[in-house]
């Protein structure tokens, strides 16, 4: 509620509604004087981060320890207590996404050549592993760091990109080959073909320099990946639970959302032990961390979607394999349509 004085005329500023109290009953802004000091604002910013940072931390809290908890409190229309969801997802996932591509340098971990060696790799070699190695691939003579890399990148400039699993010289002689019916493509394929050729003459046989673009372009589009197949989800669920005639399409987004809130969570504290590991070299910690990550995370599903929507262990095991699968499903024909974009977009 705000400190500033309230007006005298009783008509609301916003829809210009007739006013009985200090809130419209039609939008429900506050009758008061539209002046504000400047001291007004600044202890209003504040006041609305504490807000939300308190909805939030408890919010979060509940999602962990109560799965399905958050959507049904939702569905029965206790909202006012809990940070929105769609709100609580945009930042998350925000956050997530700030973090993810701060924590890792993708035009340098995805560095790609012929040899299977990336930059990222290299910088994580001691002095006797980079030794052996080198000595591996250049006739037993071992090389410096600046010589490994130099090596790489000769190699890696020699490198065509092939989609199609064919070299072609030029687009005159994929054309030719397409007229005179030696190659039968498709109409997919052939743009993907002449996209190939493109990049090619574009990148002049820089082939490792074309697929690091490639995938990271498609790495920044996987927010969108995500947000897209949000609503995908949610209409597998509701086929799922197409007899239950008291959940909505709605609330099956709500649930969705809740879900990924938590999968970007979870998948924030792997990046957390992943750095832990880096730092002290503990070779095996991840390995477990991710094992145990992915039951923790399968067990989370099946609890939340057995609290959700209130069914037995065996249907809702049933149909949470079922979700798992299609929900799979999903991400690999998002993935290859959005890698096909990358393509066209490089």
């Amino acid at each position: 509620m705000s400190h500033l004085k309230e007006r005298k005329e009783k008509n609301c500023l916003n829809c210009n509604a007739q006013v009985y109290g200090k809130y419209c009953h039609i939008c429900g802004q506050e009758n008061i004087e539209p002046v504000e000091s400047v001291w007004h604002l600044v202890t209003h910013f504040f006041n609305d981060i504490t807000h939300f940072d308190g909805k939030f931390f408890s919010t979060l809290k509940l999602l962990i320890t109560k799965p399905g908890f958050l959507p049904t409190e939702y569905k029965k229309g206790r909202r006012a207590s809990y940070l929105n969801p769609v709100r609580m997802y945009i930042f998350t996932s925000f956050i997530f996404f700030i973090i993810f591509f701060s924590a890792y340098d993708i035009g340098k971990s995805i560095k790609i050549n012929n040899k299977g060696f990336d930059v990222a790799q290299i910088d994580k070699m001691d002095s006797a592993e980079l030794s052996q190695v080198t000595k591996e691939i250049n006739n037993g003579k071992p090389m410096t760091r600046e010589e490994f890399m130099h090596f790489l990148d000769s190699a890696n400039s020699n490198v065509t990109v092939t989609f199609m699993g064919n070299k072609y010289k030029n687009r005159a002689e994929y054309d030719s080959l397409v007229k005179t019916g030696v190659i039968n493509h498709n109409w997919l394929e052939k743009k993907i073909v002449q996209r190939q050729i493109e990049i090619n003459e574009k990148y002049k046989s820089d082939g490792g320099g074309a697929i690091s673009n490639v995938v990271s372009i498609f790495l920044h589009m996987f927010p969108q990946i995500l947000f897209v197949s949000l609503p995908l989800f949610a209409f597998i669920l509701w086929i799922l639970y197409f007899r239950r005639k008291d959940y909505y399409f709605a609330s099956h987004g709500i649930y969705s959302v809740h879900l990924y809130i938590f999968y970007f969570i979870s998948l924030f504290f792997l990046i957390i032990v992943q750095k832990i590991e880096d730092a002290l070299h503990w070779n095996t910690l991840l390995g477990w961390v991710v094992f145990l990550l992915m039951i923790g995370l399968l067990v989370y599903e099946y609890k939340a979607m057995r609290n959700f929507y209130g069914q037995g262990r065996a249907k809702t095991i049933f149909k949470f394999f079922l979700a798992v699968f299609w929900r799979f499903a999903i991400f690999v024909l998002l993935a290859a349509m959005f890698l096909i974009f990358s393509i066209f977009k490089i």
